[in-house]
């Protein structure tokens, strides 16, 4: 087991707490504020423009934490990282750039539980919407993916880990499905819930485009980015426009910068960058195999001890290094269940987890999710549990 509890200084604010929502956000590591702290301290100005030496450490701050992002997920090059607000902020600027290459007679194949921000932006497209169904153990139907693509479908975007079922997507398997069929559409994860569970390298998958949120990686929040290869990032047109993602301008028009400052436009957010590059370099040092051990160990316990608890069903069949085990409980309903237990200072999530379409396929309004962090501990798993069984054992006997 990991013993980086000590790392994260909410802990000692809140010695009683037991955080098992990281699946929404990630608590931060003390390496995380002291980057925050040392760029407002000593290195705080406006970063590209500035010729003073203040100016020009803070741009070079800036643009080294792209390589860890770049190292994280084995890009081949740290100009194929973009710097956004977040996965959600990714994903809009990928509809919004590519849908002006596309035609409304093309499709886009996506699957039916997709988180709200894997939805939504394409929507907006206008383009047809394909969706796959799920299996019956929670995974995405891969062969039903394959069967919705044709000669149109431009694009295939999925989730490489449900943040409802837990499942991670066989991207691989899904690659060499689509070559047998001969079919080649532009293939985009979103991999916001993986990214901080298991190794991720984009050059091997052989995917065009990948997303990530920085709060869910420990770093902190209004920081993510997008990666694409090159050749397609620098065929797309700006997201946003405005100061620095220009290479001239006149009254009449403007050239656009190169990548990846041509996405980037306006002042960025410049300490959430270097500290999140700090949490990736934390995060390496630990090592992903570690944390995907660690993760399962303790996804193990509490899925055997809730199968303890009457009445409580897992939804789907969760891959246990990723964390993630969702629930509903006869006769208990979810938003019940979180509220009691956080008045003992636990905390899981309830809802619809941002993808209510899945929730309707399910055929169920909500359900309670329990998520593990690289700080969690046995103690956390088994004072949750416990208390589960406590709570549904006093409700029904109300």
């Amino acid at each position: 087991m990991l013993k980086l509890r000590s790392s994260f200084p909410i802990f000692a604010q809140h010695p009683e707490l037991v955080y098992l929502d990281s699946a929404a956000t990630t608590q931060k590591p003390e390496v995380v504020f002291e980057a925050l702290e040392a760029h407002y301290l000593h290195h705080n100005a406006n970063i590209h423009r500035g010729l003073y030496p203040l100016a020009m450490q803070a741009t070079e701050r800036y643009e080294i934490a792209r390589a860890p992002v770049a190292r994280f997920i084995d890009a081949a090059n740290p100009a194929e990282i973009i710097f956004t607000r977040g996965a959600t902020e990714s994903l809009n600027l990928l509809a919004a750039t590519l849908s002006q290459t596309w035609t409304k007679s093309q499709n886009i194949v996506l699957w039916e539980g997709e988180h709200h921000a894997n939805l939504i932006p394409w929507q907006q497209t206008g383009l047809d919407l394909r969706f796959a169904r799920t299996t019956k153990n929670g995974q995405i139907d891969l062969a039903h993916v394959v069967s919705l693509v044709d000669a149109n479908t431009v694009l295939i975007s999925l989730s490489h880990c449900s943040n409802v079922l837990g499942r991670l997507t066989p991207v691989a398997t899904l690659k060499k499905m689509l070559q047998e069929q001969g079919s080649a559409p532009l293939l985009c994860l979103d991999a916001a819930q993986s990214l901080p569970h298991v190794q991720v390298s984009v050059q091997g998958l052989g995917i065009d485009f990948l997303v990530g949120s920085g709060h869910k990686l420990y770093g902190p929040s209004g920081i993510g980015f997008l990666w694409g290869r090159r050749e397609l990032l620098e065929a797309l047109p700006p997201y946003q426009t405005g100061g620095e993602m220009i290479s001239q301008v006149s009254l009449e028009g403007a050239t656009w910068n190169a990548l990846p400052w041509k996405f980037e436009a306006g002042t960025p957010n410049i300490e959430g960058a270097v500290a999140f590059g700090a949490a990736l370099e934390f995060l390496m040092e630990i090592g992903v195999e570690n944390i995907a051990t660690h993760t399962a160990a303790l996804w193990k316990l509490a899925r055997a001890e809730l199968a303890k608890i009457d009445g409580l069903n897992l939804l789907g069949e969760p891959t246990p290094e990723l964390g993630i085990l969702s629930f509903t409980v006869e006769g208990v309903h979810p938003h019940d269940l979180a509220e009691l237990l956080g008045h003992q200072n636990i905390c899981i999530r309830a809802g619809h987890h941002c993808a209510a379409p899945l929730h309707k396929t399910l055929n169920i309004s909500a359900s309670s999710r329990i998520s593990i962090g690289i700080y969690t501990t046995e103690e956390d798993i088994l004072t949750c549990t416990t208390a589960i069984h406590q709570i549904i054992q006093d409700i029904k006997n109300a």
